[in-house]
């Protein structure tokens, strides 16, 4: 194998698979590690997408697909990697050496931990869910702490994101048009329920969000509240009684409800942040990785021969993590080509 033409991609998520994708079209040598066990990353654990509905297997499919020539490794982690000689040396967790003239960092988010919000009782109150544990539900159909048939299901927006005292004051950007989703598919598998979505602020920026967001009050009868959760807590039938304030009208409200989902906002990864301290790259305070300016050069580092792409660099959309990893493929073949 060229040394010359190998390219690292460190994460095999969205981002990662969509870049190495371009990059092998390119005939260079596209070496792909994955953490996990899996390609696809959160991707692979979502069952549809919005604003349209579309099954999320359907484009990882395609990603998977188009992956030919490209090699990967999944369950390994970067133990170390560094300049050396004009290229980066990285030594990967089960032994192998890889040298690369550039290295494409796509290692993407983490969803912040809903158990770090103690006031709304996840993880201690039976019925308390997760986004990531609704979409899971309705891949798989499985969920003990589902009931039957609810009666009443509420949504917290904004669970880890805009909040000063966990120290996560970015937004997430996608949370809440994937609340207006899943409100909305919780509705067509509960016709009969009623159900409530507490906001701070709606952000429905992309095409077709704001029809989402109108479908779901009109079609579903999705009743949208502004105002912040202030208290869990559960009576002896094992519902769930939810405090909370009505900022439009001032007044504080008392909902009791059977399942109660917590949109877990996005964060940064603890992958971002150890290859932050080996390659010494520059961030912001949010954590996530700087870009070397916000509007131009968003996939370039503040390193010679490392690249970005995806939500290393901060919450995004899944068509702006396609868009980002086509940059950053062009980015790098102009790169290797003056090299």
């Amino acid at each position: 194998m060229n040394n010359n033409r190998n390219i690292l991609i460190i994460g095999g998520g969205p981002a990662g698979l969509e870049a190495a994708i371009q990059l092998q079209k390119l005939d260079y040598n596209v070496i792909v590690v994955e953490k996990s066990d899996h390609l696809g990353g959160h991707l692979a654990e979502w069952d549809r997408l919005f604003p349209d509905g579309i099954e999320a297997k359907e484009v990882l499919d395609k990603l998977l697909n188009n992956l030919v020539g490209v090699k990967y490794f999944l369950n390994t982690d970067i133990n170390s990697i560094n300049l050396l000689d004009n290229c980066y040396n990285a030594i990967l967790s089960n032994g192998i050496t890889i040298l690369a003239k550039a290295v494409l960092i796509a290692s993407g988010f983490e969803l912040f931990k809903a158990e770090r919000k103690q006031e709304f009782g996840y993880g201690v109150y039976n019925h308390v869910i997760s986004n990531a544990d609704l979409e899971a539900y309705f891949k798989n159909g499985k969920d003990s702490r589902v009931v039957e048939s609810p009666s009443r299901i509420g949504f917290v927006h904004c669970v880890g994101s805009r909040d000063e005292k966990i120290g996560n004051i970015h937004c997430s950007k996608v949370c809440c048009v994937t609340a207006v989703k899943q409100a909305c598919e919780i509705k067509e598998k509960f016709p009969n329920a009623e159900v409530f979505c507490f906001y701070i602020d709606l952000r429905m920026f992309g095409r077709g969000y704001e029809d989402l967001y109108l479908k779901a009050q009109q079609e579903y009868g999705i009743r949208f509240i502004r105002g912040r959760v202030s208290e869990v807590a559960e009576n002896i039938k094992n519902e769930l009684i939810i405090k909370a304030e009505d900022t439009l009208s001032g007044k504080p409200i008392q909902v009791t409800l059977d399942l109660l989902v917590l949109m877990s906002g996005i964060a940064c990864s603890t992958g971002s942040e150890k290859l932050g301290e080996m390659l010494s790259l520059s961030k912001k305070e949010d954590g996530f990785f700087e870009c070397k300016d916000s509007i131009y050069s968003q996939q370039l580092s503040n390193k010679k021969g490392i690249y970005y792409a995806g939500t290393c660099t901060g919450p995004k959309t899944l068509p702006d993590t396609f868009h980002e990893a086509r940059s950053a493929a062009m980015a790098i073949n102009m790169y290797m080509n003056k090299e």
